[in-house]
């Protein structure tokens, strides 16, 4: 019966395929001037697509959760005394499944877009379709023939080797899934920037058509990052939650682009600017997540999320994504002199000019980031020799270009479009830049010194307060207008101005999330000591107590736990419980670390090992760390704030190519 159903979903797979490269071919006839019924039809096929990998899906998550071990990708990442949550996650823990997740992702939003989107952009949509397609068939492709999760393994043992112990996680269960979303949600754009170019109609719909969809997949990847972040935070033990990791290089690389993307794309739909830069961000933004494929699923990086070491699947990823890169950029090139704006910036102080300065800084730091990653691969190939480029490289470089789009983010919204007095300007901003100057005389009073410390906190402190008062100024306005109260001035506000007041929640969060990194980064505490039972160190405020070390057991796991005492001025304010466990099956230790949290920061115990009837314990104080997430739920909140904006038809007139008008779809 399983190895029926285990068939079944092979072959739902495979089907999949050959209805990808159907939906290509019968779209592209209809875009060149076929039969409508091939558009129909090409529909068609993108839906029963969505529906093969579906159960697709469903039948690898139903041989997890049955322990079916006569799947080899079964055996190889779970067995029976594996709890059931690390089950179902084990079905995205490897590199086969993984790639399943991301087809079954792409294959359910492309059936959503080609459904919302049929009846407003009928004549781009045979291009969409086909792109959409394309994509899918690439990746199905090399599922079908280079990572098919339901091959089968003879003779089927008995039990499995296990997932990966510091896959063992509940965070595991957010963030790849999330992080995916995110990757896969800029198909979308890519496909409608495709079509746009193919058509020479690089006017207003297409913006209009997705930029619903680049927030999306913005705020997948950014909480798919975040949930990383954090993950690695609690898991890994080493006190912090960004190391410069390639693999982590290779989410944020889209995340810089897409960025610019979201921002760039209020040009187009206010002032009919930035087109060539819009269609060259989509672009970029989509190859780099095929790129961060490329980097994680190849096996060229060592890393616990590089799972496959296969020189066939990073051959075929590393072609894929050539073909993409060609047929992109090739686009491009072919549409520049059509796609060329015509506005032009007419005031340094003004918000296109800012958006433009953006633009330039995210991309900087996207191309810093990525030849700080594919350098060191590029020296191991020509001259054998390893190379890492690390965090003080990265820090150097891209703490100054961040803190300059921080300082635009707070001054971008209350620019307006074509200039402002620059003694407006100067009078508009000259509190928060009291404030932010504050705020770094106070912290060079406490003792900071270092020069690049002092210019963040003041960058942070006016950003807070420019995006504060924006939103204050927004809300006094409307209070003026409507003659009401405080309160409900902000409910209209809210309600009436979701997608402005959305974006200033999501600046907020941003400043939030950097204030956290600051504390966190650049004030943290650290202690590595050897503690005997009834010993004492100090860290912080706080007196820790070793009160004893016990015997502990899980569904699949041995391990030895530490009783710390945590005293504030003669008290006991806590008891924190870090761990040491060891997998049987895999042969692997893991570490499980103990986490106090208040608003000022967080105490931080990992303990390496047992010695001399001791423990030998790192224990950190984290200042902040908190607003990081924190700053990830408001940047959350106004995201759905701005997604729920009603949705309003583009301005025919605003779809001009080459100085012509051209008829909105």
């Amino acid at each position: 019966m399983n190895l029926t159903l285990i068939g079944f979903g092979g072959l739902a797979t495979a089907l999949a395929l050959v209805l990808t490269l159907f939906a290509a071919a019968q779209a592209v006839a209809a875009g060149r001037g076929g039969s409508p019924a091939r558009l129909v039809a090409a529909r068609n096929a993108m839906l029963a697509i969505a529906a093969l990998l579906s159960l697709a899906f469903g039948i690898l998550i139903h041989a997890f959760t049955t322990s079916d071990f006569s799947v080899a990708y079964v055996a190889q990442n779970s067995n029976l005394a594996l709890p059931m949550l690390y089950k179902i996650t084990a079905t995205w823990g490897a590199h086969e499944g993984s790639l399943l997740l991301w087809a079954w992702y792409l294959a359910v939003l492309s059936a959503v877009a080609v459904g919302l989107h049929w009846r407003d952009h009928p004549l781009s949509m045979p291009w969409i379709i086909a792109t959409l397609a394309l994509v899918q068939a690439g990746f199905l492709a090399l599922i079908v023939f280079l990572s098919n999760p339901f091959a089968a393994l003879a003779p089927q043992p008995l039990d499995g080797r296990d997932l990966n112990p510091l896959l063992q996680d509940p965070g595991l269960a957010f963030h790849p899934p999330v992080l995916y979303l995110g990757y896969v949600g800029f198909a979308v754009p890519f496909a409608f920037a495709v079509a746009a170019m193919i058509r020479s109609h690089v006017g207003l719909e297409w913006v209009s058509a997705v930029r619903r969809w680049v927030l999306f997949a913005w705020t997948a990847l950014t909480s798919g990052i975040i949930f990383g972040g954090y993950w690695a935070y609690y898991e890994l033990g080493w006190g912090g939650y960004w190391a410069w990791d390639p693999v982590e290089n290779a989410s944020l690389m889209p995340w810089l682009t897409g960025t610019a993307l979201m921002h760039s794309m209020m040009a187009q739909e206010r002032r009919h600017m930035f087109r060539l830069w819009n269609l060259f961000l989509v672009v970029s933004t989509f190859l780099l997540t095929l790129l961060g494929t490329f980097l994680v699923r190849s096996g060229v990086l060592t890393s616990v999320h590089a799972f496959a070491v296969d020189p066939a699947r990073g051959a075929y990823i590393l072609g894929f994504l050539g073909l993409a890169i060609l047929a992109g950029y090739g686009l491009l090139i072919w549409r520049a002199e059509a796609i060329e704006s015509e506005a032009r910036i007419e005031a340094p102080l003004s918000r296109e000019a800012g958006l433009l300065a953006n633009n330039v800084i995210l991309l900087m730091a996207a191309v810093i980031v990525v030849a700080g990653t594919l350098f060191p691969l590029a020296v191991e190939v020509v001259s054998e020799e390893k190379l890492s480029v690390g965090a003080p490289y990265f820090n150097r470089v891209m703490v100054p270009l961040m803190l300059v789009v921080v300082m635009l983010l707070a001054m971008g919204p209350s620019v307006p479009w074509r200039g402002m007095p620059s003694r407006r300007f100067l009078r508009q901003f000259r509190l928060p830049a009291l404030g932010g100057l504050g705020a770094a005389a106070l912290a060079a009073g406490l003792g900071t010194r270092d020069a690049l410390t002092l210019a963040a906190i003041a960058v942070v402190g006016f950003a807070a307060l420019a995006t504060l008062a924006d939103i204050g100024r927004s809300v006094a306005a409307r209070r003026k207008v409507a003659g009401c109260g405080w309160a409900r001035a902000v409910m209209i506000a809210f309600g009436q101005g979701r997608r402005r007041m959305g974006g200033l929640v999501v600046h907020l969060g941003i400043v939030l999330i950097a204030a956290g990194m600051i504390g966190s980064g650049l004030f943290q505490e650290a202690r590595t000591v050897h503690l005997m039972p009834g010993a004492s160190t100090q860290v912080h405020r706080y007196t820790l107590t070793l009160r004893g070390i016990d015997d502990t057991t899980g569904a699949n796991w041995q391990g030895r736990r530490a009783r710390i005492s945590v005293s504030e001025g003669g008290q006991v304010v806590a008891m924190m419980r870090p761990e040491n466990r060891f997998y049987e099956t895999r042969g692997m230790a893991t570490t499980e670390t103990a986490i106090r949290s208040e608003p000022g920061g967080d105490l931080y115990i990992f303990v390496g090992g047992e010695q001399d009837g001791g423990i030998v314990a790192q224990i950190y104080w984290n200042p902040l760390v908190g607003w990081v997430w924190l700053g990830w739920m408001v940047v959350l909140t106004g995201a759905g704030l701005s997604l729920a904006e009603r949705v309003t038809r583009p301005r025919p007139a605003a779809a001009t190519t080459a100085g012509r008008e051209v008829p909105a779809e």
